[in-house]
């Protein structure tokens, strides 16, 4: 576990405000939205991805061999 000392601005104490105003502490606050940061933040690369691969033609025209291979393989 990492201990980690920082310096806020007014617009980071204003948040830190409201994400502990209901009680909860300053550490699970700050714990809590790094985690929900680092998740939005992978999902919006996973996003970038699926877009770069679903523009690829090549790569669109490969799936659909593989599928084509695999079609024979379906049970039903």
């Amino acid at each position: 576990m990492t201990a980690i000392t920082f310096r806020t601005d007014d617009e980071a104490d204003e948040a830190l405000a409201q994400l502990t105003a209901d009680g909860t502490s300053t550490s699970a606050a700050i714990r809590n939205a790094l985690i929900e940061t680092a998740e939005r933040h992978r999902a919006k690369r996973l996003l970038a991805e699926a877009e770069e691969l679903a523009a690829d033609a090549d790569d669109r025209a490969e799936a659909r061999r593989v599928l084509a291979d695999m079609e024979p393989l379906r049970a039903w």
